[in-house]
Order: structure tokens, then sequence, then C-alpha cells
């Protein structure tokens, strides 16, 4: 085992027998029946993966996301932290529009949004033969891989469930339909278990007691449940660690003020909100003893995109002598892009800038850049906490060694 990787990789088998059990099938059994997925009895079967999980936490998670009968469902996160709305999509196109427009975010929850909205297109196809319904597939998987192009778990997802859709294209047009729900059904569930599995991995790392630093938000409302970054704090806190968390407001979306405060505050987590501003100064009186983030892509050499003003945070961190890690899972991890440089940044709308909850707050024309993400060099990152283990440098080989040993124990 390489010297810039820690923590050990769960078994093959154990990954497998735990795959399928949140399924609801056995590893390589075909998927349950076509009732049980598109029928009346899926909600039940989301559920009682859900519970699985839950029912071990003393948290109150929010439903991010969730497969029903009608659709899929989600948190409204534009709503937040004044009003808990959840709005149902009926079909793949809303589901993208989901995506878009931020109604779901973080590059996990993304992923499996994704994944959820190819199999609500899939399911209501109306396709004469295999043709139309191969053709009608790629049409849906061209929709969602242009809704947001810096979150590499959104192309892993697509990748994933046209993988699936050329496994079981032979069969008959209802087996397709319910091989595809499955398949979602079963990422949703991985990712809460992937989730949990980081968030011990990284509970490690945490200070017995201390103020952690977070950077935008990756928690429940950024994954299927649980999160990474706010996993990590979650774990930790659950084995007794006596942590305080301080969450930048993250300019110009608001997601640390409007998300994670608000979900911190639901847990419980003591939790104190500050500008984006005052990271530096807050270091320099020593309220800092970590930080922690998320990332939605993370190149080949450890470089990792995350919310524009992580590399600030990063570069604050470095000059203080204080730990920088990066939590996120192995499908986050992309070897194709060898450095941040090749990574796409998202640019958005300039009225995210110019207006604060709906109001114009800057002069009329006036000219607006809006990346939606930077790219911390790895350099400046301690560790990238995952759920198959931690990697520390040199990136490029702990990062590579921890991906072929998912690869292989999904085989």
């Amino acid at each position: 085992m390489k010297s810039g990787l820690i923590c050990a990789i769960p078994s093959k088998t154990a990954e497998k027998n735990l795959q399928g059990r949140i399924s609801g099938r056995e590893p390589h059994a075909p998927a349950h029946s076509f009732k049980r997925l598109l029928g009346e009895h899926s909600g039940k079967h989301l559920n009682l993966c859900k519970s699985r999980y839950r029912s071990r936490l003393r948290f109150a998670l929010v439903n991010t996301l969730e497969w029903t009968d009608d659709g899929v469902r989600f948190v409204d996160q534009t709503k937040l932290p004044t009003e808990e709305v959840y709005v149902t999509c009926k079909t793949y196109e809303e589901v993208a529009d989901a995506i878009r427009t931020m109604i779901v975010r973080g590059a996990p929850a993304i992923g499996v949004a994704a994944a959820m909205g190819i199999a609500l297109g899939v399911r209501d196809m109306k396709a004469d033969d295999v043709s139309a319904f191969r053709r009608g597939f790629g049409e849906i998987c061209r929709v969602m891989g242009k809704t947001r192009p810096t979150a590499v778990n959104l192309f892993w997802a697509i990748r994933r469930m046209q993988k699936r859709f050329d496994e079981i294209s032979s069969r008959p047009m209802e087996w397709i339909r319910r091989g595809m729900v499955d398949e979602a059904l079963a990422m949703y569930a991985e990712d809460i278990a992937a989730n949990k599995a980081m968030g011990r991995n990284g509970a490690l790392l945490m200070p017995s007691e201390g103020c952690i630093l977070t950077h935008c938000n990756a928690g429940a409302l950024a994954t299927a449940g649980y999160g990474t970054a706010l996993g990590v704090i979650r774990a930790a806190v659950e084995d007794g660690k006596q942590l305080k968390v301080y969450a930048d407001e993250t300019r110009p979306f608001l997601q640390g003020a409007r998300l994670t405060a608000w979900e911190l505050m639901k847990d419980g987590i003591d939790t104190t909100l500050i500008s984006d501003n005052m990271a530096g100064w807050m270091m320099a009186q020593g309220k800092i003893d970590a930080v922690i983030v998320g990332a939605d892509r993370i190149a080949a050499n450890g470089d990792t995109a995350n919310k524009i003003g992580t590399y600030s945070v990063a570069l604050l961190a470095h000059a203080h002598n204080i730990p920088f890690y990066v939590a996120a899972p192995i499908s986050t991890v992309d070897l194709d892009t060898p450095t941040g440089v090749g990574i796409p940044i998202e640019q958005r709308s300039a009225t995210e800038v110019t207006h604060l909850a709906g109001k114009q707050v800057a002069p009329t024309n006036v000219k607006v850049e809006n990346p939606a993400f930077d790219v911390t060099p790895a350099k400046y990152i301690t560790a990238i906490i995952t759920e198959r283990g931690v990697a520390k440098a040199p990136f490029n080989e702990s990062l590579r060694e921890l991906v072929h040993g998912a690869e292989m124990a999904a085989k």
C-alpha cells in the first residue's frame, strides 16, 4: 500500500452483500418484480432503504430527494431556510430543470437526481420498438448532461445508467424500464452508505474538541443523506467529540447561510455564521482548528473544484498552518482529468451577484463575473476523505489506488 493512502478498503464480499441488501436483491440477481419497482410498493421499498440508515442516527436529516410513484420529489433548496417546500418532478425534463436551477444541488445529490430523472424518463417513455426506445434514452441522457458541467458525479451517474441500459437492452422493454429504476434506487442507497463510511473515516482526523470551518454546503442537502464534509462532522460528534462549526455564508448563493447553518442547527450542533471575508481573521485569532469542505470534481493529481471561495479559504488555512480537508465520494474523483486546469468551470447568471433576495444591490449594467466554482491546488490540501479511505500526497498515487480498489470491489 502506498504511503499516501490510509484506512482500509472494505472487502469485496462485504460491499456486494451491502449493495444486495440495500437494493432489495441478492448480488448479481435479476431486479425484483416490475410491480414492486414501478407500482404501489416502490415508495415502501425506498422508505425501507432510508430507515435502515437513518434509524442509526440521532440527527433529524431532511429528505433531500426521493423516488415516488408520481415522480422524483425534492426539497426546494432555493426556498430554505425560511420555507421547507417539496416539489415533485413528473418528467425527466422537470428533473433536469431542478438540477439546473439548483432546487437540488451538491455533486452527489446531482448524480443521484440525474439517475432518477433518467429512470423516470425511461419508465414513462412511449416507444413502439427497441430502436425508438434507444433513441429516446439517448435524448434523455443528452438533456441531463447539459445541466451542470462542473459536477463530475453527474456524468458518472449518466455513464452508469448508460452501462446498465446496454447490459439489459436486449431484454423486453418492460424489463428495461424496471432495470433502470432499480439502478437509480441502488445508487440512492449506495450514496447514503458511502456518506456514512466517509464520515467514519474523516471523524478520526477531527480534533477531540475545537472549531471546524466549512464553506458552502456539503451536508445531507448535497447528497442522498448524511453528507460529505458535514457527514464527517456528524460522525465525529456521534463519537463524542466536542466540535463547534463556523459556517461561511458562501456568496453569492448563500449556501452556507441558508443551508449549512439550517442543517446543523436542526442537528443541535453549535454553529456560528460568518461572512466569507471574516474567515482569515477568525483563523488569526486562533478560533479555527481545521477546515473541511466538499468537492464537485477532484482531478487525478488532487486539484479540487468546489464552490467559489474555497481556494481563498485553502490559502488562508495554509498561511495559518491549519489542516484543510476535502470530503467526497469516489465518484467525484476524475482520473481522466490530470490536473485542475482541465476542470470546466460553470458560469452562472449575473443576477446572482447583482441581486440579493430578489432586490437589486448593484448598479444596472455593471459588468459581472460569476464563476460557480474555483480550483484548489492539491498542495494546499492536507487529505482527501472518501468512503474507501483517506488519500494523502502524493495524490496521483493514493487517489488512483482508491479508485482502482473501488472498481475491483464492484466487479
